[in-house]
């Protein structure tokens, strides 16, 4: 069984660590084997491709890479927060904002 993780796809997030610190986007996918995200907007790379049937002239793309788990934190309210899991009233674990004490989600 895996870990549960602090974010999910479509979170808002901020990057607190590294060459992206302080870009924020949405998260689009999650490697769950990396601990790895991949954020809109954040941690762009330039890959070189070759020409295919989909882009006959191939060249230099840009596109986002991930980034670890651990280097990204959840924004509510316009603001990065921790997070932390509690029952609500029909017994369901439910993420919450350890800053304002909300649900999300």
């Amino acid at each position: 069984m895996q870990k549960k993780l602090h974010i999910k796809v479509g979170d808002a997030v901020q990057v607190m660590n590294g060459e992206s610190k302080g870009q924020g986007g949405k998260v689009v996918s999650i490697d769950r084997k990396k601990n790895r995200a991949i954020v809109e907007g954040v941690n762009v790379v330039k890959k070189h491709v070759k020409p295919s049937a989909a882009n006959p002239q191939g060249g230099i793309v840009e596109q986002e890479a991930g980034i670890h788990i651990s280097n990204i934190m959840l924004v509510v309210d316009g603001q990065p927060t921790r997070i932390g899991r509690r029952e609500d009233a029909k017994g369901k674990l439910v993420r919450y904002s350890k800053k304002t004490g909300e649900e999300i989600k």
